[in-house]
């Protein structure tokens, strides 16, 4: 019999994180389940759930709930970095503290998550932290660039911590979700920048973005089940791309990346010393 996890789950409270909650709770394991908003969760503390209301973008918060959640459950295994925030906007469009928002709680929130659950998980000499990125962590799109500069963040982030992490028995896995059926894109929580600037057709943009909401193809009860399955693994994948859609844009680009590369190499073997 496998042994009972504990998971430290951001962004617990709706989307992905409430499905991987309850799939995680479905399987027996325990939740310490971090939400900015718990009024969005009908889930009360129970024997194997602990529910807890943090603001991840501040560390002493963090800090706090992480010491909670390993004293209400003696342990702590696998950590879920899933809180996220998207804002659309052009680059021009977006002041400084809309982006530095974005920042902080797609990348800074995540590594005060990181910094107060390693010490845990080293002494241990195991555990699982799965970071979940986007395919836009690989692929910039315009009207993106807070995100984009967030998630492909998270992507280096995840690879440089994997190499120092191995050794005390953790592993990393950091995730490219595509589109999935959840409220992310819909008229209520979808964010855009306040400066809008007519040139950049911004209020277009969004229209297409909310038009995606219920026809997503990701169905995230599936995408939690294969995120539990992956923590049972003694060798998870470092990148794992969820999605048909996700994994074919990743793809194409790579493929276009690499042509441009091959294109311009002679400039790229150029600056040597001779």
């Amino acid at each position: 019999m496998n042994k009972q996890k504990v998971w430290f789950i951001t962004g617990a409270s709706r989307g992905m994180g409430q499905e991987v909650v309850k799939e995680v709770l479905r399987k027996g394991d325990k939740v310490i389940a971090i939400s900015r908003n718990m009024q969005h969760t009908n889930n009360g503390d129970t024997e194997n759930l602990l529910s807890l209301q943090v603001d991840i973008t501040n560390d002493e918060d963090v800090k706090n709930a992480v010491k909670k959640g390993v004293k209400y459950f003696g342990g702590i295994d696998v950590i879920l970095n899933n809180a996220g925030y998207y804002l659309a906007g052009s680059i021009e469009e977006i002041n400084d503290e809309e982006f530095r928002r974005t920042m902080d709680i797609n990348v800074f929130g995540m590594v005060n998550v990181i910094r107060h659950t390693m010490p845990f998980l080293r002494k241990q000499r195991s555990g699982h932290i799965i970071n979940i990125s986007s395919n836009m962590g690989y692929v910039g799109y315009a009207n993106t660039g807070s995100y984009n500069a967030s998630k492909f963040a998270v992507i280096g982030l995840s690879e440089a911590l994997a190499q120092e992490v191995k050794v005390f028995g953790v592993n990393v896995t950091v995730v490219a979700p595509g589109m999935f059926r959840t409220d992310f894109m819909s008229e209520a929580t979808l964010m855009a920048a306040e400066n809008k600037i007519e040139d950049y057709y911004l209020d277009k943009h969004i229209d297409t973005l909310q038009s995606f909401h219920g026809h997503q193809p990701g169905n995230p009860a599936k995408l939690a089940q294969i995120l539990y399955n992956i923590s049972t693994l003694s060798t998870p994948p470092l990148h794992l791309i969820l999605g048909k859609d996700s994994y074919e844009s990743i793809i194409e680009h790579r493929k276009n990346e690499t042509k441009e590369l091959e294109q311009w190499k002679h400039l790229s073997f150029s600056t040597d010393f001779k």
